[in-house]
């Protein structure tokens, strides 16, 4: 590996643990994704000096997430994996998966907290404060799915107005000035 593929491995590998994944899956997701073609586990084992059996667990996290493609080569038994080359592809994979994995069983587990019967002002506090949970996760799944379709030029161009939406919604009268929704 060369001293930048060295140092991009490295920090995949450490910022990891922030993501959720450990720094061996780290590391591997980005050798892969800096490859310039796709890579055989015992390939990205050498080159990170890690055991074929912590790749191989390491590979198949990725697959679940669906950050690593399977791939065969014509002629070659190995099995090789590549990753996605376009960052707003493994950004939309990531953010599905985030949402698929955390904010549906959210969801699920407040929808049933809230059909239930409250028998005390306490379960009616609590459930009230569930029920604007449920609400602001809801929306923001909604929101998630229309952002899911905009295309990424669309979306690009939707995330550098940043604050100026806001203006824009105020100026369309759609907001009154200095409000918050």
């Amino acid at each position: 590996m060369t001293p930048l593929i060295q140092s991009f491995v490295a920090h995949f590998g450490e910022m990891g643990s922030r993501w959720g994944i450990n720094r061996t899956v780290g590391q591997i997701y980005a050798l892969i994704f800096v490859s310039p073609r796709p890579l055989c586990a015992d390939e990205i084992a050498d080159a990170l000096s890690y055991s074929r059996s912590n790749v191989s667990m390491g590979l198949k996290e990725l697959q679940s997430w669906r950050l690593v493609k399977l791939r065969h080569i014509a002629g070659d038994r190995r099995e090789y994996f590549e990753a996605p080359s376009d960052a707003w592809e493994i950004f939309r994979t990531l953010a599905e998966e985030r949402r698929r994995r955390e904010m549906e069983p959210t969801l699920s587990m407040l929808r049933s907290a809230l059909l239930e019967v409250p028998t005390n002002d306490e379960d009616r506090v609590a459930q009230e404060r569930m029920r604007g949970m449920h609400e602001l996760i809801e929306m923001m799944s909604n929101w998630f799915d229309d952002i899911q379709r905009l295309d990424a030029q669309t979306l690009a161009r939707l995330m550098r107005m940043g604050a100026r939406v806001q203006k824009l919604l105020e100026l369309t009268g759609q907001l009154k000035s200095g409000s918050k929704e």
